[in-house]
């Protein structure tokens, strides 16, 4: 798989990096990009997916955006597949390298495995469930927060950014692509990340790597993340109770939403 991500980011997106002709970048909805690499990468790679299992569902995003029916068939499918052809697609069109490849795919409702291939910083994190995950061939772990230290928390929140969780510090700008904020959590760079919204194709990959590597990833309400969670909110936090230190520090309208 992670050689498919690879072959499909080699044709079609990393020859379009700072390279965007006229007409090749899309408003689908007011500040929502869309690029022709965004479209021909999912094309090729769902065409190999359902090639290679042609029982299963696959959901990408963009194929989302243009029926969203295909949500329900997701749902309900023992065997699935979520893409995010180009993660963090701002990014990309703004000529920053930090933006993924992303695949995941669950059975019975459960992630079973993630790729996510960062082409611009040539770095690989693969993770299966049970058997850890690893960045290039490495296993990778991350450690709890130390005791007594506030966790440090980062957000795609736009109104939480530069705000603080009660006595928490002080919230830093994500890195504006799940594919790359997961693994800067799992590699330390902070201790958790709020998101508002809990599309698969964004937070399959990276929630199960984090989970394999130790982390805990669960809605603003207290209840656990899953590829088949679609209510808003979600913390990704390095450890269980980091989880619940953010969690039980959230203000009552944002859990509320």
């Amino acid at each position: 798989m992670l050689d498919l991500l690879k072959q499909v980011a080699a044709e079609v997106i990393t020859p379009r990096f700072r390279a965007l002709a006229d007409g090749e970048v899309i408003e689908k909805n007011p500040g929502d990009l869309v690029t022709v690499a965004d479209r021909e990468a999912e094309v090729l790679l769902t065409e190999a997916l359902l090639t290679a299992y042609p029982d299963a569902v696959v959901l990408g995003e963009e194929a989302h955006a243009a029926d969203p029916s295909v949500l329900e068939r997701y749902l309900a499918a023992d065997h699935a597949f979520t893409v995010d052809p180009v993660d963090g697609t701002k990014n990309f069109v703004h000529g920053s390298p930090d933006h993924a490849v992303m695949v995941a795919e669950t059975r019975g409702g459960e992630t079973v495995r993630g790729w996510i291939w960062q082409p611009e910083h040539g770095v690989a994190w693969v993770a299966e469930r049970g058997a850890g995950v690893e960045r290039n061939g490495e296993k990778v772990t991350r450690e709890p927060v130390a005791d007594g230290t506030p966790p440090r928390g980062a957000t795609s929140i736009w109104s939480l950014r530069g705000h603080e969780l009660a006595d928490l510090p002080a919230l830093r700008p994500s890195w504006v692509c799940c594919g790359v904020d997961y693994p800067k959590l799992i590699q330390g760079e902070v201790d958790y990340v709020l998101y508002s919204r809990s599309n698969a194709w964004d937070h399959a990959p990276g929630s199960l790597m984090v989970s394999e590597a130790g982390g805990h990833v669960g809605h603003f309400d207290g209840t656990d993340y899953g590829p088949r969670s679609t209510q808003p909110g979600i913390i990704v936090a390095a450890d269980p109770v980091a989880y619940g230190a953010v969690q039980r520090r959230l203000p009552a309208d944002l859990v509320s939403r």
